[in-house]
């Protein structure tokens, strides 16, 4: 090869990767699946289908129909843990492409990009976790949450609250998005209830310090999103940031959080959802597809 075809094949390379990243993957709607063992010994499987991330504009009809499709799996329950605009009129389809959803139980968490809309950054910006974050303008979020609420979903900002679920009553707790330091643990703090079937915790940044709060309160599983697996992934290398404070090795899918302890045998599991969406300002993904993932709860 020549010297300089050298550079020539560098930027078709990059070009090809680009597009495929931009124009195909991140359509690539896949569903995850995994089991959790995290239910009493003897229990029926339950079904919990976990979503995060849509960052939906108002054209964007392929992933709304998706989404609502998502309504045939039948799970038991769906959390939603944030970060659902990209828009100032993405509420609407938002809660279109959700309503076949919110025919289940529900719960849900809001994040920065419920509050604010997205703006222009520079992507190196993520490489340094100290800097500034800037805001865009406020979203019309109230009647996002107000048209989840008015469906019967939970809403876990800063709040606890409990649902029966296929006659298991499940006790939950969350928090505000704690990238933007607006969680308030102390408000749900305590032991989870020791007498519910299962305890579940919702978060949409997974800050470890919330999450060793959690799990030092006896929850069972922790349901996060916010960092979307990395978003561009190096294959044999994996996510090269995780935008939160989320070691690389847990940026994505089923963990353990914490182990087994007196009186939680199992310990405390973590799922953090890759996410369906990316900014309007970063409309890529590589190695790293949007998703929703729908976990199967079996008995311990």
């Amino acid at each position: 090869m020549r010297w300089y075809t050298v550079p020539a094949a560098v930027s078709a390379t990059g070009a090809g990767m680009l597009a495929y990243a931009s124009l195909y993957e991140r359509t690539r709607w896949t569903l995850r699946r995994f089991d959790v063992p995290v239910l009493a010994p003897g229990s029926a499987p339950l079904t919990v289908l976990h979503i995060s991330d849509l960052h939906m504009t108002a054209g964007q009809r392929s992933k709304q129909e998706w989404v609502a499709g998502l309504a045939a799996l039948e799970p038991d329950l769906v959390i939603n843990t944030g970060d659902n605009l990209a828009g100032f009129d993405a509420v609407p389809p938002t809660l279109a492409a959700l309503g076949p959803l919110m025919e289940r139980p529900g719960a849900f968490v809001l994040a920065s990009n419920d509050y604010y809309a997205p703006r222009p950054k520079n992507p190196l910006k993520y490489f340094f976790p100290g800097h500034k974050r800037v805001h865009g303008d406020e979203l019309p979020w109230r009647d996002l949450r107000d048209g989840m609420l008015d469906r019967g979903w939970l809403d876990l900002t800063n709040a606890a609250g409990e649902l029966i679920v296929d006659g298991r009553r499940i006790a939950f707790a969350g928090v505000d998005d704690s990238h933007l330091l607006r969680d308030r643990y102390d408000v749900v703090a305590g032991p989870a209830d020791p007498e519910a079937d299962l305890r579940l915790g919702l978060a949409h940044s997974p800050e470890p310090r919330v999450l060793d709060r959690f799990a030092a309160d006896g929850y069972d599983l922790l349901l996060c999103g916010h960092t979307h697996g990395g978003q561009l992934r190096v294959p044999f290398y994996g996510a090269l940031v995780t935008n939160c404070g989320i070691d690389r090795d847990r940026v994505r899918w089923l963990h353990r959080w914490a182990g087994p302890r007196p009186g939680r045998p199992n310990g405390t599991w973590l799922h953090i959802s890759a996410g369906l969406g990316t900014s309007p300002y970063a409309p890529a993904r590589f190695a790293c597809p949007p998703e929703a993932t729908l976990l199967t709860l079996t008995a311990r």
